[in-house]
């Protein structure tokens, strides 16, 4: 599970008593528009630069997911048996166009990053990676909606915010500690990230739970203060290259996102909500209340850094990505990565391919 800039800025607040009955939003019929000579022309378009046999080999693991099952049983079975890649999934799917809606379409991208780090807490490395706290509380309420907090005295509380939690020492493992508040704060909007201790070997983190706080964005909080102009000017390098510059301003503007993230370690690189290895420009993080994790999905953007037009699959999830029409792309690890991830926002087209059968 991972995070990004753009988050929508809304705010919960944990009490006892309070509701927790929701409508959760789905994909409508009238929302997937596509006559069959548009799907064949899309696909015939694919065909030009798309591997089938990789895409086959890809597929074959995304069935591999529970979630996954259930949106392509029949079709994750037949996959096992197939001879013509290119003919599998011409003849087993439907392309769908998911129409706009009032939200914006935008492609973002997202990365893992690396860190350097201690496993004990020095001068130089001092910032806690925090594992999740043995007094963080979770309620699932109607809808299967999630509620965090902490108990307190018999009533549920939001749990401490940002700047609460710079101030205190928590109930948590300490995973090790990192020489950069910056990146750190960085990584919990990635979700996970490399941690590369003193002696060279290497930590993988992943995304463990969050305090339940909505995320706040840090690049929208600038906006407002003046410090950038527009979103135009807003990127992870733009943000990143501020605050170094402006230290003593450092702690003011992160803490003016109440979430935080807590980690684990893992024994493999970026894993996704869907429970996969995420695949750098293969996976991409949806809006499960409207596009179902596991499902194959076309994506098609224009971009002055970067242009694509290829088959993705749902394996991952955002708070900051809302709506039918959003979609942020696992870019990889690495300096590339990083750069593209941190300049990507464009406009997105976006199909589903759903199973004849």
């Amino acid at each position: 599970m991972r995070k990004s800039f753009y988050f929508c800025v809304c705010l919960m607040v944990l009490v006892s008593g309070c509701s927790f009955k929701t409508t959760a939003p789905t994909l409508q019929d009238e929302a997937l528009v596509s006559s069959l000579q548009e799907q064949n022309e899309r696909f015939e378009m694919l065909s030009h630069t798309e591997n089938f046999d990789e895409l086959l080999f890809m597929f074959r693991q995304n069935c591999a997911a529970p979630l996954t099952k259930k949106v392509y049983a029949n079709v994750c079975e037949q996959s096992l048996h197939v001879n013509d890649a290119k003919a599998f999934f011409k003849n087993s799917f439907e392309l769908k166009k998911i129409e706009p809606n009032e939200q914006r379409s935008m492609l973002t991208g997202y990365y893992e990053p690396l860190l350097h780090g201690s496993l004990k807490k020095t001068e130089r490395f001092k910032y806690p990676v925090y594992g999740k706290p043995k007094d963080l509380v979770m309620i699932v309420g109607e809808n299967d909606k999630k509620m965090r907090g902490r108990s307190v005295k018999g009533k549920m509380m939001p749990y401490f915010t940002r700047e609460e939690i710079g101030k205190r020492k928590l109930n948590a493992e300490v995973l090790c500690y990192v020489d950069d508040k910056i990146d750190l704060f960085f990584m919990e909007v990635q979700g996970s990230g490399r941690v590369e201790l003193e002696n060279g070997n290497v930590i993988f983190i992943g995304y463990a739970d969050a305090n339940g706080h909505a995320y706040k964005s840090l690049g929208r909080e600038m906006i407002n203060r003046g410090i950038f102009n527009s979103v135009d000017e807003v990127s992870l390098q733009s943000i990143k290259a501020w605050l170094v510059a402006h230290p003593s301003q450092i702690d003011t503007l992160l803490n003016t996102n109440p979430s935080y993230v807590f980690f684990r370690k893992m024994e493999q690189r970026a894993t996704g909500s869907l429970g996969l290895v995420l695949t750098p420009e293969r996976s991409v993080a949806v809006d499960r209340t409207y596009i179902p994790l596991g499902s194959l999905l076309v994506v098609k953007s224009e971009s002055p850094n970067y242009t694509v037009e290829k088959f993705v699959f749902a394996q991952d999830t955002g708070g900051a990505i809302k709506g039918p029409n959003r979609a942020d792309m696992f870019m990889g690890y690495g300096e590339r990565a990083q750069w593209i991830a941190g300049e990507l926002k464009a406009p997105l087209e976006l199909w589903i391919m759903q199973p004849k059968f």
